[in-house]
C-alpha cells in the first residue's frame, strides 16, 4: 500500500516537472517583441509655417540687392542757444514805474524795455555835483601852487601835492560822470527814472518783473532774458548701444510735427559726456539755423543720423510684406505647399513700390509677392 502511494507521488511530481518546462518553452521571447517600436512622424508645431494646397496659385520674388547706409532715428526737443541768451539787468534798484515789452515779444537791441523809478540815480549824481566841486577847487589850488612856486615861495613838492590832488579829483570826476552815463541820466537835466533797454536783438524769453515790482539791480534777479534765435539747439537721447553712429560735426536731417513736411539739416555741436542711469541715454546737441523763428522753444522733433559706410541690404516688393500685431513680416517657401512666415525689420520705402529689408532675409532670398493673399488663405 505504501509502495502504491510512493508511485503515485512520483508520478505527480514528474507530471508537475514536464508542466513547468513546457511552461518555461512557451515563455520565451522573439526577436520580433524584443524589437523598440516604431518612429512615427509628428506634425510640424511651429505656429509660424503653413501648408495650401495650390502653392502654384502664390508667385514667389526673389530679394534684390540695395546698398543704402545705416540710419538711426532719435527724438529730441528744441532747446534755446543759451550761448546766444542775454540777461537783462538793471544797473538801479527802485521800483518799476512802466513796462514797454512782454514775455515772448521780439525786440531789437537798444529797445526800451522798461522804466525804474531809483534812488540810486539821486546818489549818483550827488556823487557827481561834489565830484565837480572838488574838481574845480583842486584845479584852482594846483594854479595857485605853480604861481608860488614861480615866485619861489613855496617847495617843489608842495606843487607836486598840489598836481596830485587836481588828478584825484579829475579821476574821481569821470568815474561820477561814468555812472550816470551808465544809469542812463543826462547830467544837465537829472531824472529819477533809469531807462532799461535790450542788449541785443531777440525775443524775450524769461521775464520777472510785473507792473509796481521792485528791481534790485545787479544783486537780484534778472528782469529779463533775451535770446538770439537764429539759431537754436536740439537736445536727442541717443541710447548708449547706438553711441558709435553719432561724431561730433556730422551732420543730421531733423523733422517737426509741426512742420511734416520740411526737413532740417543740423550738425552735431556736442555729445553730452554723461548717461542718464536710468535709461542709458547720451544727450546729442544739434545746431540748427532757425530760419523765420520756424523752430520754437520746446517742440518735439526727430532727427536722423547717418552712417559713413553703404550696407548691403535685401528689396523686395511693398505687397510682399504682411503688417501683422504691429510687426512686419513675409513668407518664405520650403518645398512640398509649406510656407514659413518671417519677422522681418523694413527700412525706407523706395521706388517703384519696393521696400527696403534692413534685417530678416538677405538678397537671394525668395518670398512670396503678395503675403496678404497666402495669409488669407491660411486663415480660411
Amino acid at each position: 500500500m505504501n509502495s502504491n502511494r510512493n508511485r503515485r507521488i512520483a508520478t505527480a511530481i514528474l507530471c508537475l516537472s514536464f508542466g513547468l518546462l513546457s511552461a518555461c518553452n512557451s515563455g520565451k521571447a522573439s526577436p520580433e517583441a524584443e524589437a523598440p517600436p516604431k518612429a512615427s512622424v509628428e506634425p510640424d508645431l511651429d505656429a509660424n509655417n503653413f501648408k495650401v494646397d495650390h502653392p502654384e496659385q502664390f508667385p514667389l520674388f526673389t530679394a534684390v540687392e540695395h546698398k543704402a547706409v545705416s540710419e538711426l532715428d532719435v527724438t529730441g526737443v528744441v532747446q534755446p542757444d543759451i550761448t546766444r541768451a542775454v540777461p537783462v539787468i538793471s544797473l538801479a534798484s527802485g521800483r518799476v514805474i512802466e513796462i514797454k515789452a512782454r514775455l515772448g515779444d521780439e525786440v531789437k537791441k537798444g529797445q526800451l524795455l522798461l522804466r525804474v523809478q531809483s534812488n540810486d540815480v539821486s546818489g549818483a549824481y550827488q556823487t557827481y555835483r561834489k565830484a565837480e566841486n572838488d574838481e574845480r577847487l583842486a584845479h584852482l589850488q594846483l594854479d595857485r601852487s605853480q604861481l608860488l612856486y614861480d615866485k619861489g615861495a613855496i617847495a617843489k613838492s608842495a606843487l607836486e601835492t598840489a598836481q596830485a590832488g587836481a588828478d584825484d579829483a579829475k579821476a574821481d570826476l569821470n568815474a561820477a560822470t561814468e555812472q550816470l552815463r551808465l544809469l542812463g541820466i543826462d547830467k544837465d537835466h537829472p531824472s529819477g527814472i533809469v531807462n532799461v533797454v535790450a542788449p541785443i536783438s531777440g525775443v524775450i524769453t524769461d521775464q520777472q518783473v510785473t507792473n509796481a515790482s521792485g528791481v534790485q539791480g545787479l544783486s537780484g534777479p534778472n528782469p529779463f532774458t533775451i535770446a538770439d534765435l537764429s539759431y537754436v539747439w536740439i537736445v536727442c537721447d541717443v541710447y548708449e548701444n547706438d553711441l558709435d553712429a553719432v561724431h561730433v560735426g556730422d551732420f543730421a536731417d531733423v523733422r517737426l510735427n509741426a512742420y511734416p513736411g520740411k526737413t532740417f539739416k543740423a550738425k552735431i555741436d556736442n555729445i553730452l559726456p554723461t548717461l542718464d542711469p536710468n535709461i542709458r541715454t547720451a544727450k546729442v546737441r544739434l545746431e540748427v539755423p532757425n530760419a523765420n523763428n520756424l523752430m520754437r522753444i520746446g517742440m518735439f522733433a526727430s532727427a536722423t543720423f547717418y552712417g559713413k559706410q553703404a550696407e548691403t541690404r535685401a528689396v523686395v516688393p511693398t505687397t510682399a510684406i504682411l503688417h501683422l500685431h504691429d510687426r512686419e513680416w513675409v513668407y518664405m517657401p520650403l518645398g512640398n505647399g509649406h510656407f514659413k512666415r518671417v519677422e522681418v525689420v523694413a527700412g525706407n520705402t523706395l521706388p517703384n513700390k519696393q521696400q527696403e529689408i534692413i534685417s530678416g532675409i538677405k538678397p537671394g532670398d525668395q518670398v512670396v509677392s503678395n503675403a496678404l493673399d497666402l495669409q488669407n488663405t491660411v486663415e480660411q
